[in-house]
């Protein structure tokens, strides 16, 4: 489905025609669920994420979340909760919270574009790499807490060692 030959209620400056275009020239999996909402599956170092763009144009804004491929264990959600805490300190842009419903960690963030007319491709290039980036320097993190019964604190310790040289 294109986006740039639908106008509907979206209007003329849909970010959503942008990020369809990063999309493609990825090959990346996408559904595109209307004309103000686009699921999409990327590839990453520790597991598969799920990103998902919602569209408002009354308010002039896109919501963005990249979701993980794991599912909080309802005896874990406290730490996971004091994990999220500590983390969303580490982060300019955006930041982790869980959709408790489901129990997904998740990346969000929002890009208000009142004024701006539509989106540049490296400022959505620049949203996404930044959320998956984040994922993939966390997601240990979230693993030590799920499944490793660490602490909060000492997980986001671990995860934050940087590898020094090459195997």
């Amino acid at each position: 489905m294109a986006f740039s030959n639908m106008m509907g209620d979206a209007g003329p400056h849909n970010p959503l025609d942008v990020i369809e275009h990063i999309v493609h020239a990825n090959d990346w999996t996408f559904d595109c669920r209307n004309d103000r909402e686009m699921a999409v599956q990327v590839p990453g170092r520790w597991c598969d994420y799920s990103l998902y763009f919602a569209w408002n144009a009354d308010a002039n804004a896109m919501h963005f979340t990249c979701a993980f491929d794991m599912r909080v264990p309802s005896q874990r959600r406290s730490p996971i909760y004091e994990l999220l805490a500590l983390v969303n300190e580490r982060l300019w842009l955006g930041s982790f919270g869980m959709w408790d419903e489901e129990g997904l960690p998740m990346f969000r963030h929002a890009l208000p574009l009142r004024g701006a007319g539509a989106p540049s491709i490296e400022q959505l290039e620049d949203l996404l790499d930044t959320g998956i980036w984040e994922c993939e320097r966390f997601y240990p993190a979230f693993q030590y807490v799920i499944w490793g019964g660490k602490s909060a604190a000492d997980a986001v310790k671990l995860a934050m060692i940087e590898t020094a040289g090459e195997a």
